[in-house]
């Protein structure tokens, strides 16, 4: 547990003493973020049997070691090239280790890019940790790779480059299938929606998932929703979401935000708050749950945004600062104690420090 609760103290102490100040926050900027994205890829790549998946994951490896290069190319084993390729790669150089290493880079750098480019850096990244970071990038890691690539699309977004969100949304449905359900979103990003920007958007976005992604929803819905799988806790997962929205729809006129990144976030929260109707209305619960995921950056955006939204001056904003860190620390604590799955990562155990025990106790 020590691990999560570093992970989450550095950028909560920042958070609630240097008062979202985003000159003080990216002062020596490139350094001290490089740091964060490095110390974020080593604690999510050298974790030791953590995570739900941790053994399934372990099983696949074995088999991409066993099987051709050409065999790999030609009858993919999965519906995910760039983590099957990235597997394969994995038997020469390090199996688990290697992959999780790879994908927690990719992960961090996609956070580090989505919280940098928010007025409170330090505040969300403190938001992302207790369910984004611990549970999904040191759980579900292809899902979690793919969320932090979609991340660097949200950015793209912002600055009103829907082509390039495509890009990124391809990238990261080629570690996790999921990812295509948010191609529609590039509709409304920009605020220069004219005809051309739109048949572009439309016409790229189909040839992506006709020539990349179809096969994959195929197997998405065939593997959750036909199968019928059911996730326990989605509710909660989905209301973490919902509860975000609400906060943005009801005060979004107060936050500094153009019309057009102001229109984004609209129809995100109108999103967020659909998954609770699909729900109740799916086959599967794991299937909405999945998709529900590629939201949780909403958390982020309208929580690290709260204190100046609503705050009515210096004392006001100081403490919602402190109520956002501290409802943040109360998700982290309620998951590693109260969670059903939570024993999985529990305790964090960290690779090199197993290799040096083992070589003490021979």
């Amino acid at each position: 547990m020590t691990m999560y609760l570093l992970l989450f103290s550095f950028p909560a102490w920042f958070s609630i003493f240097h008062s979202g100040d985003r000159k003080i926050a990216l002062k020596n900027s490139n350094r001290q973020w490089a740091i964060i994205t490095i110390a974020f890829s080593i604690a999510i790549g050298f974790r030791h049997e953590v995570g739900g998946d941790w053994y399934s994951y372990a099983a696949s490896l074995k088999y991409f070691a066993s099987i051709e290069l050409n065999a790999l190319l030609t009858e993919p084993p999965t519906s995910d090239p760039a983590f099957s390729l990235l597997c394969w790669l994995s038997a020469d150089f390090g199996g688990d280790y290697f992959v999780n290493l790879i994908c927690g880079l990719l992960f961090s750098v996609g956070l580090v890019a989505f919280c940098r480019d928010l007025p409170n850096p330090w505040l969300a990244l403190t938001v992302s940790i207790p369910y984004l970071v611990t549970v999904v990038a040191m759980g579900y890691t292809r899902q979690g790779v793919a969320i932090g690539i979609t991340m660097l699309g949200l950015v793209a977004l912002r600055h009103e480059k829907p082509l390039r969100f495509l890009f990124w949304i391809s990238v990261a449905s080629a570690f996790h299938k999921s990812a295509v359900v948010l191609i529609p979103l590039a509709i409304f990003s920009g605020s220069r929606r004219t005809l051309s920007t739109l048949i572009g958007v439309a016409a790229v976005g189909t040839v992506i998932f006709i020539l990349f992604l179809q096969e994959s929803v195929d197997r998405f819905i065939t593997g959750y929703v036909s199968d019928g799988m059911e996730s326990s806790g989605a509710l909660i997962r989905v209301m973490m979401n919902a509860l975000p929205a609400g906060v943005f729809l009801l005060f979004r006129q107060r936050f500094a935000l153009s019309d057009a990144a102001r229109g984004f976030w609209t129809w995100m929260s109108i999103g967020a708050f659909l998954f609770i109707p699909a729900l109740a209305l799916s086959p599967s619960s794991t299937a909405v749950d999945r998709v529900a995921l590629y939201w949780i950056p909403i958390q982020i955006f309208v929580w690290s945004r709260l204190p100046q939204a609503i705050s009515m001056g210096p004392n006001s904003e100081r403490l919602i600062r402190h109520s956002v860190v501290a409802y943040s620390t109360a998700v982290l604590l309620v998951w590693l104690f109260f969670a059903e799955h939570s024993y999985a990562w529990l305790p964090y155990r960290f690779y090199p420090w197993e290799l040096i025990k083992g070589s003490l106790l021979l």
